[in-house]
């Protein structure tokens, strides 16, 4: 008798070891059926966070976002990446920089892991309004669409079963464009033609768009664009402009501060002209939409007042 029960005890075992080793076979297979993006989001590196963010809003719960350059007080033309950087870049399955001279650290921390795989989006060079010696395309709103469609096609790459997600979160961004570029023509309508002053040429994308004339040597705004020293000549000429009301406004970059552009700012708040920032990167908790929107209405509201 226990030499039956103890066979039919070995028996019962094996079986139900058996298909536990099935299950787990079965399990494995119907994992191998999983789209990959739903076990492991797709890891994008954005050297800016403006670029981070629409990455953010197409990509949804499918991604993971990492922004490189993000901190709002400080100057974009003096960072310096790090080991935390370098590392994110070398798991990244799509990564996202500017270009055009703007972020040429990015290009030495994708060299330093090479990856065939790995999708590199430059901004720059899909942009189709591009102006001469001025990298700043992400303010050019002829520009943004054709950078989401690129990032929206380079997901479906990377995760075509969940295309049709990527297709609505594109046309929902596309949508919310509208509401800024409506903005955008009410300001032009209003005050086409009005003269300002740049500190630099960040601004010279939105300005062009809005028909603003601005009066400001280009010499001097790209010499500040780039951390130099503008000629002498132009600092005399941008001066004179504040001085004798040559100007209505002065827009400036609030993260490119010099003892020139600082200057610039206390002349024009002596001589009763008002003083408008804009900033390089994208201010902390905000989108790219609502970023530009507050922008625009605070100029909307600054030359309301200007007699």
């Amino acid at each position: 008798m226990n030499k039956k029960f103890f066979l039919f005890v070995i028996i019962g075992l094996f079986i139900l070891l058996s298909l536990l080793v099935a299950g787990l076979i079965i399990l494995g297979k119907t994992e191998n059926f999983i789209p990959q993006n739903r076990m492991n989001k797709i890891q994008i590196v954005a050297a800016e966070d403006f670029y981070g963010d629409i990455s953010s809003q197409l990509g949804g719960k499918y991604v993971s976002v990492k922004n490189i350059l993000s901190n709002p007080n400080i100057d974009p033309h003096e960072y310096e990446s790090n080991v935390a950087d370098s590392l994110a870049v070398a798991k990244a399955n799509i990564i996202i920089k500017n270009g055009l001279g703007y972020d040429d650290w990015m290009d030495k921390l994708i060299s330093a892991s090479p990856n065939t795989e790995r999708i590199v989006i430059t901004a720059g060079d899909i942009s189709p309004d591009r102006l001469p010696q001025n990298p700043h395309v992400w303010y050019g709103m002829d520009n943004i669409p054709v950078i989401a469609q690129q990032i929206t096609s380079d997901l479906k790459k990377e995760d075509p079963n969940d295309s049709s997600y990527y297709d609505t979160n594109l046309m929902r961004f596309d949508q919310s464009l509208q509401q800024i570029n409506q903005l955008m023509m009410s300001i032009k309508n209003k005050y086409t033609n009005t003269p300002i002053g740049l500190t630099e040429t960040i601004y010279l994308y939105q300005s062009r768009m809005l028909g603003f004339n601005v009066l400001t040597p280009f010499a001097f705004e790209k010499a500040v664009s780039e951390g130099n020293d503008p000629p002498a000549n132009t600092v005399i000429t941008v001066n004179n402009q504040i001085k004798n009301h040559l100007i209505k406004i002065l827009i400036y970059n609030s993260q490119t501060i010099t003892p020139v552009t600082s200057n610039l700012q206390n002349e024009s708040q002596k001589a009763g002209i008002p003083v408008v920032p804009v900033s390089e990167t994208m201010p902390v908790n905000e989108h790219y939409q609502t970023w530009m929107l507050n922008q625009l209405n605070n100029l909307d509201k600054t030359l309301q007042n200007v007699r």
